[in-house]
């Protein structure tokens, strides 16, 4: 067992691959992911696919059975407000979809973690690891706050420009959806960042100086060196199930 935790390795800039599975993977098959011994932790989507609370409590109990981190991508932009509530159901991780202004990230930071960092109500019994590190109000806030893992994506020019500014104290990771963002490359002829990698290279020498690192969704093994070479450490990778 690694002496640091995710949001900690992430944060020192080790190299972090995440697998992306789905909610209805059984206990066998995250089983499966996590003995690879390739993934850090399991990223599960809300943003594009069904979900309800009970399923996701049930995917975070099967994953703590194999003490696998889960990181949660939320529904929309517009629900940061309920990342304190969705955390409580067990995810050890959120990323915010679609992000393009400090409002959107303050809001989520401010319901991501617990006073005095942030604002996020006490409670809930599916809460990552709270049995094992105890109910005290005071020792459970101190030990998430530097434990949860917060991402906001980037999905577009004026977040890709904007970077730096959305890179706000309490953001583990910026992270890309390049679908998205081809989309608002592809609105923006004239802009000088022509493809997905002219943003991320912009986004990586933005952060030079930050705390916050970068997230790129390359799904395969094969095509994560390129993004090695450009400054990205963290990654998220489709596991052969």
């Amino acid at each position: 067992m690694a002496e640091r935790n995710l949001k900690q390795r992430i944060g020192a800039g080790e190299q972090i691959i995440g697998a992306n599975v789905g909610m209805s993977h059984t206990l066998d098959q995250l089983k499966k992911v996590v003995e690879s011994g390739r993934f850090d932790f399991l990223w599960v989507d809300g943003q594009h696919s069904a979900f309800s609370e009970e399923r996701l409590v049930a995917f975070c109990d099967r994953a703590d059975t194999v003490n696998a981190d889960v990181m949660f991508r939320i529904k929309h932009t517009y629900q940061s407000y309920l990342v304190g509530n969705l955390l409580d159901l067990g995810p050890a991780g959120i990323e915010v979809p679609q992000v393009e202004t400090e409002a959107t990230v303050e809001e989520a930071v401010g319901f991501f973690y617990y006073p005095q960092q942030g604002l996020r109500s006490w409670g809930g019994e599916a809460r990552r690891k709270v049995s094992e590190v105890g109910g005290d109000r005071l020792q459970y806030a101190a030990w998430w706050n530097n434990y949860g893992v917060l991402m906001m994506q980037l999905e577009s020019i004026p977040a890709v420009t904007g970077a730096r500014r959305l890179a706000r104290a309490g953001v583990d990771c910026l992270s890309f959806g390049p679908n998205d963002l081809m989309y608002s490359i592809e609105a923006h002829p004239n802009h000088p960042f022509r493809d997905v990698d002219d943003c991320v290279r912009h986004v990586v020498d933005q952060l030079e100086d930050s705390e916050t690192m970068v997230c790129f969704r390359n799904h395969a093994p094969e095509d994560r060196e390129k993004y090695v070479d450009m400054g990205v450490t963290v990654f998220l990778e489709n596991p052969d199930l």
